[in-house]
């Protein structure tokens, strides 16, 4: 089974067993404390413990040093492969395979962020911390507990993003993956701060997967099929919503393994994506846009695309920086503006409205399981409604796709920052308000990172797909600095109203500058926006 793309193959299994190794020796002292209903808070660190703690530094370096090129060097020439066989190419087993793989790991990577929402409680009960079961309480907030996770999660969008330009798309995704195992000992924390301090290391990995995923798919899907496909496959943040909020009412309850299993299932998860490996290929424009011809042609031929030698389509960009700054040069600058509002507004809403919902639930009266349930039922009622999205973004228009889901859910919130607590009177209206925030937010977080990876340029996709990610998180990062310093209350009605802003402002700018997408050739699309700004003419 072929792991890394630079001749590393022993060196990667061997970081990935050391790093597994690494977290099993975590896991006695979990289960020494299953007659406390898995409370670990005040346990020492034994000796396993520490050993476990050490191994988890050496296989994920290890594992690093496995996926990054043996060298370096100028920047190569531009390979003579054209690309348009490749998106013109009949949907075949390999792409639905490729489909299935991601699918899988944007599952994977969304549960994270997504399990603070349901183990919040839990650990402030067993911690004594403040929030809003206890608000009164005298001790640390719990609020901290996700603010590090999604500022690491902030932070890796921007470092996964380099990453992915630098050594390719699918040796970042591979990375990722190993962090997710290693850092599933956020479950075996016996003290908080060190649960702080997994947490942030945690979200390192989770910030650059998605982003990560919707550019391998953009790049290597038939562009007849991409917009529709990606959105659906990005719909799985859904459904990474309706398995957490499952394993939160039924596995993770209190009565059975603890609000610590929410993290330690990353274990096991992480290692289904890494055994998945061999179905993930390298980006072919990346493989083309670095010289490695040979690599480009492998992939292309797996695709069902007749390589075709002639001038590379990618020439478009071969004048074009290949730094951050490049989003916020001229021909770009406009549509950054709607790709980190749209992000600040999701992450508003995502780590606002919908993070303190399970709480604000309980608050108002119903009990944790009922809580989980009615945002698991949500999720559910509305994950079908991803397939017309999907449809819609595909067939229809990327644009008026986007500008639909924004007013749909800047309608909800406004309601919910309307009636405030007043929705918890009637269960039905709860039900039919809450499915839009609870599902919305996820279909509008893979429309943006799938409209994201297709408006700008090969040599920067990565980068500002990372852009964009972290926008979404920094509006997470701002929301939870928020409710710290207690200028925001994490109730209904001021989470709902704090999303909508950002949101009216993206709406504006998108209808302003987002460009539509729909069927044309990621070439095409940096060429028009090249030749709008002035700056070149479509080739």
């Amino acid at each position: 089974m072929r792991a890394a793309s630079h001749g590393h193959t022993p060196a990667f299994w061997s970081g990935v067993t050391i790093t597994t190794v690494g977290v099993l020796l975590q896991l006695p002292s979990y289960f020494m404390a299953r007659d406390m209903h898995y409370h670990m808070a005040g346990m020492p660190v034994t000796t396993e413990m520490a050993i476990g703690m050490i191994l988890l530094f050496v296989g994920v370096g290890v594992t690093a040093y496995s996926l990054f090129p043996r060298s370096g060097g100028r920047r190569p020439e531009l390979s003579k492969v054209s690309i348009a066989p490749l998106d013109d190419a009949r949907i075949r087993p390999a792409h639905v395979g490729l489909l299935l793989v991601m699918a899988a790991a944007i599952t994977i990577d969304v549960m994270k962020p997504t399990a603070f929402a349901f183990l919040v409680p839990g650990a402030a009960a067993e911690y004594g911390l403040r929030g809003p079961l206890n608000p009164t309480a005298d001790a640390l907030p719990i609020a901290l507990y996700p603010l590090s996770g999604v500022t690491g999660i902030m932070i890796g969008s921007f470092v996964w993003g380099w990453l992915g330009d630098r050594i390719g798309r699918r040796a970042s995704i591979l990375l990722a993956a190993i962090i997710f195992i290693a850092t599933s000992t956020c479950g075996t924390m016996p003290e908080f701060w060190m649960n702080l301090v997994t947490c942030l290391a945690m979200g390192l990995g989770v910030g650059g997967m998605l982003p990560l995923t919707f550019v391998l798919l953009s790049e290597t899907v038939p562009r007849r099929h991409r917009g529709w496909m990606i959105v659906l496959i990005g719909s799985d943040i859904a459904g990474a919503y309706i398995i957490v909020s499952w394993l939160a009412s039924t596995w993770a309850a209190p009565e059975a393994f603890g609000w610590r299993l929410l993290w330690l299932v990353g274990l096991p998860t992480g290692l289904i994506l890494l055994l998945l490996n061999r179905w993930i290929p390298e980006s072919p424009r990346f493989l083309i846009m670095h010289g490695r011809d040979e690599e480009a042609r492998a992939v292309m031929r797996k695709y069902g695309a007749t390589v075709v030698e002639t001038q590379s389509e990618l020439a478009v960009e071969r004048d074009l920086d290949r730094g951050t700054r490049l989003a916020f040069s001229k021909p770009f600058l406009g549509l950054t503006a709607v790709v980190v509002l749209l992000g600040l507004s999701i992450g508003t809403t995502q780590f606002g409205f919908q993070q303190w919902m399970p709480s604000n639930l309980q608050r108002l009266g119903f009990s944790e399981v009922d809580a989980s349930e009615i945002l698991r039922n949500a999720a559910i009622i509305g994950f079908p409604f991803s397939v017309p999205i999907a449809l819609l973004y595909g067939f229809w228009s990327s644009k008026k796709t986007i500008i639909l889901l924004i007013a749909l859910m800047g309608g909800s919130l406004a309601t919910f920052a309307a009636l405030g607590d007043q929705v918890a009177a009637n269960r039905g209206l709860l039900y039919v308000l809450l499915v839009v925030p609870v599902w919305g937010i996820s279909i509008l977080n893979a429309v943006l990172a799938a409209y994201t990876a297709e408006i700008y340029p090969t040599v920067v996709r990565a980068r500002t797909s990372g852009l964009s990610a972290g926008a979404t998180k920094a509006g997470g990062v701002l929301i939870l600095a928020l409710v710290i310093t207690a200028v925001a209350v994490p109730s209904v009605r001021v989470t709902a109203a704090v999303g909508v802003v950002p949101m009216a402002l993206a709406l504006i700018a998108l209808i302003a500058f987002g460009p539509e997408t729909r069927h044309k050739r990621l070439e095409r699309i940096t060429a028009e926006e090249l030749r709008s700004s002035g700056t070149s003419a479509l080739p």
